[in-house]
């Protein structure tokens, strides 16, 4: 089996981690005992990870077919934007703004809005068969999906809108420029995780290098040199601090991975 060594401080968008020799996925064989790490932007990989596993680029391609549009799980969102653009293709001009690969996406159902990567997916093949979307529960922010993803099928439509793509550049134009994994939290029903942190007196409080961000509060920022016991005390502090005050359990929207969770 073929591997690749990452450096989690450098390859994760929160650049926290170790150095790790990461197994490849390829020809659809999954070594068992493994956790997949995708392109790694909603992860905090402790100093003690389990075994870890990636996706070879032969899980990165788009093909336009009859039955649909055909996405390896390997795919970066702006490249299926920048496909779907030269081929006038529909519903797909958030994904700029969504960092990542599709993989990832349809694990968590990632989206902005009401805009959500199940909203055109037709089915989704896996190491054990294709599946239709109506086979998999779905919903804010979480999917049943348990097994790692080759690739996706979605429908086509034509009507590709710049005036879309420029909407979603504009909601995410309030991101911090700091190291981050995106949305630290998901947002409760009718409120906003954002608004909590800052209720709490979290945002731009600091824990070594580490903050919920001054710009957005929902961001959990590496400000340099952040560690995974930094970013893990943060977390739990404002999980702590919301339940107490709120009686609010706030979900952790960054994947934790350490061999002991």
């Amino acid at each position: 089996m073929k591997s690749k060594t990452i450096d989690f401080s450098k390859f994760s968008s929160l650049r926290i981690g170790p150095i790790v020799e990461v197994a490849l996925i390829e020809n659809d064989v999954v070594p068992q005992g493994h956790t997949i790490i995708g392109a790694a932007n909603n992860i905090l990989v402790s100093p003690t990870p389990p075994p870890l596993m990636i996706l070879s680029k032969e899980y990165d391609f788009i093909a336009l077919e009859s039955d649909g549009l055909h996405i390896g799980a390997a795919t970066p969102g702006g490249r299926v934007v920048s496909f779907c653009k030269k081929h006038d293709i529909a519903h797909f001009e958030y994904l700029s703004k969504l960092p990542g690969t599709l993989g990832g996406m349809l694990k968590m159902n990632a989206g902005l809005k009401e805009y959500e990567i199940f909203n055109h997916l037709i089915a989704i093949r896996t190491q054990s068969g294709w599946k239709k979307k109506e086979e998999i529960e779905h919903g804010y922010r979480k999917t049943s999906i348990n097994e790692v993803v080759f690739e996706a099928v979605f429908e086509a439509k034509q009507g590709y809108s710049q005036d879309r793509y420029e909407m979603f550049n504009q909601m995410r134009s309030n991101q911090p420029s700091d190291p981050s994994a995106g949305s630290c939290f998901k947002n409760p029903p009718n409120d906003y995780a954002g608004r909590l942190i800052e209720a709490v007196g979290l945002k731009g409080l600091f824990q070594g290098a580490m903050s919920f961000s001054n710009v957005h509060a929902n961001f959990l920022v590496n400000t340099g040199g952040g560690t995974y016991n930094d970013a893990l005390t943060l977390i739990h502090e404002a999980q702590s601090r919301i339940k107490r005050e709120f009686d609010i359990d706030l979900q952790c929207e960054v994947v934790i991975i350490d061999k002991n969770i």
